[in-house]
Parts: C-alpha cells; structure tokens; sequence
C-alpha cells in the first residue's frame, strides 16, 4: 500500500481536502451460482480505448463520466490509456495491459474450467473522476444495463 509520503505536495494537499463520498451501506449482491456457471465481463478504470473509438475527454473538469466497450478478442497492445492520474507510474500498463484489464488471464481461467463464460465484451471507465455525481446517476447504472443485457453475472472491477 502506498504511504501519503510517496505523494508530490500538490497531490497531498489535493487529497487532504478531497470530499470523499461515504456510500452506506456498500452495494453487494451474493453470487447466486458457482464461478464455473457464471459469465464474467471486465470493468477497469485505466481509461482504455480500443481502436477506433473515440479518446476520452482528458479536458473534461472533475473526469470525462462516459465508458468505452473493450471486445473479448481486442489486442491489448493497441488499447491506448487515457487515465488522467499523474499520481503513479503508468509504464506498467502499457508493458503489459493486462495488469488493468486482465482479459488473457479470465480466458485462461475460462479455459481451465474455473469461469463458466467471458463476456463477448468489458467495459473501461476513465480514472481519477473528481466529481462522480453524472458517473453514479448515468455511466454506471447505463453500463450495469449493458451488463445484465448481456447475461453477465459477475463484474470483476479492476480499480486503476
């Protein structure tokens, strides 16, 4: 875990004051099946964008709310990053984008019979949203309908 020492000034200071949002009581839903019956999507916050689709909006005050649809099949070398945090070292990422949206890692766990079905496609969020109101009122519950209209019974969230 990082210390708050590791942090430049102005990023302390930064989240020193930061009105963090306290949710009571956490939402969480019991797995009805087993892991081996469940189909599973990705859902990331580094910020991915596959080829072709629009970047997010770096430019956008408190963080661009909107969501990109990554395919099961994409080639994560040509997803590009857009997270918007200065506050750690992204070079892990782009050596291996795996570490932010583990798609090769569920297919093998697919493959050894541990995950019933990956999902056709995951879901990217731009990191670091300062002002989630519009995230929690539109993104999130428009991207849990895509889910669930999908068949999706599990989300493995892949906090960036």
């Amino acid at each position: 875990m990082a210390d708050m020492n590791e942090f430049s000034l102005p990023v302390r200071l930064f989240l020193a004051a930061y009105p963090w949002r306290r949710i009571n009581p956490v939402p969480f839903a019991a797995s009805r099946k087993p892991l081996k019956d469940c189909r599973l999507a990705l859902v990331s916050s580094a910020g991915l964008v596959a080829p072709g689709q629009t970047p997010f909006d770096e430019d956008f005050r408190g963080g661009d709310f909107s969501y990109r649809e990554i395919p099961n099949d994409t080639d994560l070398s040509l997803l590009q990053e857009f997270h918007r945090s200065d506050s750690f070292d992204h070079s892990g990422l782009k050596q291996d984008p795996n570490l932010v949206l583990p798609i090769d890692r569920v297919n093998e766990l697919v493959t050894r019979g541990r995950i019933g079905s990956v999902n056709h496609r995951h879901l990217s969020f731009m990191g670091s949203i300062t002002a989630p109101g519009r995230l929690m009122k539109e993104s999130a519950p428009a991207a849990a309908r895509v889910l669930a209209s999908d068949g999706v019974d599990v989300a493995l969230l892949v906090p960036v």
